[in-house]
C-alpha cells in the first residue's frame, strides 16, 4: 500500500498498459475456462467459438451473452451438479448464494484466489475514499451467504482497520461512543434510522466520531446522499457490489465509480437492439473474470448479464489519480418500470421523496405501488412516512415530489402532463408503512397492475 492508493502501480496505469494487462489476463482466463470449467468447454462448441480466436476485448463482443437463468438452469434442482463451477472441491474455500430477488438463489463458489480478489477491489476503494491505519469500521453489511461483508472485513485487514462487525444497524448507541468509530458500512435507510435513533437519545449525529459513510447494497438517488451528508456532517461515498464480483467504488472526488478493470472487464449492452454500446450510452452491465497466471477460481464468469445498468461516464485519468474508468451509479434492471414505453426506476421514485424542501416533514421511508385503472391510465401511488403527519401540508410535499421525479429524460413528465400517468401522495404516520409488516428487505416500489 502506498499513500492514497492501495495499488498504486496498478491504480495509476496507463490506459496502454491496462489494456494490455487485461487482455494477458483476458487470454488466461479463457484458457483457465477451457481447462476447467465443463460448461464453458460445451458453451465454446455449441457457440462455434475457437476459444484460442479470443485474443483481446473486441473478440469478447462477438460472444454470446450467459445469463442468470443460464446459471440456475445449470445447478440443482435443474441438474445434478453445478455445472458453473470451474475448479475441484478440493480447492473451494466457501460457498455462497445470491440474494435471490429476481428469482431462485445462484450458487457461487469461491477459492481462497477469488476471496483475495474480492478483498483487493474493496481495499482499493476504501483506500481511495481516505481509509486506512487507525480506523475502526462498523460493518452494518450481512453476514452469510452473501460476499460483502466477509470480503469487506478481509479487506479492512489489509488496509489497517479494525473492524466492528454488527452485521446490523440497531447496535446499542453506547458502540459510538465506546469504540469512537470513524466509519459506518450500511445502507441509505439503515443509516437514516440510526440518526433518528440517536437523535431520540439526545445525541446529535453530526457530534459522534464518524468521519464518513459508506454506502452499498442498493443504489440511491443523490438527492439521498446529499441528504445523509447533511445530517451525518461527512462525506458519503457509494460503492456497488455483488456476489458475482463487480465491486467498484467511488474515490473522494465523488465523480463516478471506479472499476477494477485488471480483476473485472467491464462492458455495455443494449439486449433490445441486442448490441454492445459505446461510452456514455446506457445499458445493462456484462462482466468478465479475469485471472492471473496461476490463479484458480471457484464461479467463473464469461459475458455475463448483471441485468444492472449503468453508464460509462470516463476512461480518463481521474483528478484522484486514477486511471481505470468510472461508470455512473448502477440500477438494477428488475426496480424499472414501463408505462406507455417510458421507464422509471426506483431511484426516480425516491429522487422524489428526497427533496430537501420535504425532508423537514418526512422521515425518508416511503413505499409506492403502481395500478392501472379502468381506462388505461397508470397510477403510482406513494406513501410517504411524516413525522409529525399533523404538520404535513400534502400539496406541497406532492409539488416536491413530482418536482424531482418527473422527467423529460425518461419521459415520466410527458406521460404526467398526457393524463396517462397518475400520482397520488398519501401521508402516512410512525411505523404505518406496510413494509413494517413484512419481513426480510421489502421492495420500495411494486408493480401492481
Amino acid at each position: 500500500m502506498s499513500g492514497e492508493y492501495y495499488n498504486e502501480e496498478i491504480e495509476t496505469m496507463e490506459r496502454g498498459d491496462l489494456d494490455a494487462l487485461v487482455e494477458e489476463k483476458l487470454r488466461y482466463t479463457i484458457d483457465y475456462a477451457v481447462k476447467h470449467s465443463s460448461f464453458y468447454r460445451k458453451w465454446f462448441e455449441q457457440n462455434n467459438v475457437s476459444p484460442s480466436s479470443i485474443r483481446d476485448h473486441e473478440d469478447l463482443l462477438e460472444m454470446p451473452l450467459v445469463s442468470g437463468e443460464l446459471i440456475r438452469n445449470n445447478q440443482p434442482p435443474k441438474t445434478n451438479d453445478f455445472n458453473f463451477m470451474s475448479t475441484s472441491w478440493e480447492d473451494i474455500f466457501t460457498i455462497h448464494e445470491t440474494s435471490g430477488t429476481s428469482g431462485t438463489p445462484k450458487a457461487f463458489f469461491l477459492t481462497w484466489d477469488d476471496w483475495l480478489r474480492f478483498a483487493e477491489k474493496y481495499s482499493r476503494s476504501f483506500t481511495s475514499q481516505g481509509f486506512g491505519t487507525g480506523d475502526r469500521m462498523i460493518m452494518c453489511a450481512s453476514y452469510g451467504m452473501n460476499v460483502g461483508a466477509n470480503t469487506m472485513t478481509l479487506s479492512a485487514r489489509d488496509v489497517g482497520m479494525a473492524v466492528i462487525p454488527e452485521g446490523k444497524c440497531v447496535f446499542p448507541t453506547r458502540v459510538l461512543e465506546s469504540y469512537r468509530p470513524t466509519g459506518i458500512v450500511a445502507s441509505v435507510f439503515k443509516l437514516l434510522r440510526l440518526a433518528r435513533r440517536l437523535e431520540s437519545e439526545g445525541i446529535d449525529p453530526k457530534e459522534t466520531s464518524i468521519e464518513k459513510l459508506v454506502v452499498g447494497g442498493e443504489s440511491f438517488a443523490e438527492e439521498s446522499r446529499s441528504y445523509l451528508q447533511e445530517i451525518w456532517d461527512c462525506p458519503v461515498y457509494n460503492t456497488y457490489g455483488s456476489t458475482e464480483g463487480t465491486m467498484c467504488g467511488e474515490c473522494t472526488e465523488q465523480n463516478g465509480l471506479h472499476v477494477p478493470e485488471d480483476l473485472v472487464h467491464l462492458d455495455i449492452y443494449d439486449p433490445h437492439r441486442k448490441e454492445f454500446l459505446e461510452d456514455g450510452e446506457c445499458g445493462r452491465i456484462v462482466l468478465t473474470t479475469l485471472l492471473s497466471p496461476g490463479e484458480k477460481c471457484g464461479s467463473l464468469l464469461i459475458n455475463y448479464d448483471t441485468e444492472d445498468t449503468t453508464v460509462v461516464l470516463s476512461r480518463k485519468k481521474c483528478a484522484c489519480g486514477r486511471t481505470h474508468m468510472r461508470i455512473f451509479t448502477p440500477e438494477r434492471e428488475a426496480e424499472t418500470f414501463w408505462v406507455s414505453g417510458s421507464p422509471f426506476n426506483r431511484v426516480d421514485v425516491e429522487r422524489g421523496v428526497f427533496q430537501r424542501e420535504n425532508m423537514d416533514y418526512l422521515t425518508g421511508e416511503y413505499e409506492a405501488f403502481l395500478y392501472e385503472d379502468e381506462e388505461g391510465v397508470s397510477i403510482l401511488k406513494v406513501s410517504l412516512e411524516c413525522i409529525d403527519p399533523e404538520k404535513c401540508d400534502r400539496s406541497v410535499i406532492e409539488e416536491n415530489f413530482l418536482k424531482g421525479f418527473l422527467s423529460t429524460i425518461t419521459g415520466t413528465r410527458g406521460l404526467y402532463n398526457d393524463g396517462n400517468l397518475d400520482v397520488d401522495i398519501k401521508l402516512m404516520g410512525s411505523r404505518e408503512l406496510e413494509l413494517y409488516k413484512l419481513k426480510g428487505r421489502a421492495k420500495r416500489v411494486v408493480d401492481r397492475r
